[in-house]
């Protein structure tokens, strides 16, 4: 049976691993500050209207998602008031009863 790509990529990564001499704190914060820097070179800025338009997509996908919570919400409300009863409707058929002060 022939090894798999990710368990050659996987050899590759500890024989490399295994070969590297051991860093000390600083050496390793030194090591991760690199990484970061080199990650920050292949960040690519939108262009305006490219922001305009991901802007808009999330504002979209945001209304959607509160319309389809706020219908659930009211749809298992009204189902948990028609399993349980009337204690507390959604809209009430009387109000309620305000005390009187007694003197």
């Amino acid at each position: 049976m022939s090894p798999s790509k990710s368990d050659e990529a996987t050899d590759v990564a500890e024989s490399k691993r295994g070969s590297e001499p051991k860093r000390g704190l600083v050496g390793r914060i030194a090591l991760f500050f690199r990484q970061v820097m080199g990650e920050l070179k292949k960040v690519v800025t939108p262009t305006r209207s490219e922001l305009f338009k991901f802007t808009g997509v999330v504002l979209v996908f945001v209304i959607f998602m509160m319309a389809l919570v706020t219908l659930l919400d009211l749809l298992f409300g009204w189902g948990a008031s028609w399993v349980f009863g009337q204690g507390s409707s959604l809209f009430p058929s009387e109000p309620a009863a305000t005390p009187v002060p007694t003197e």
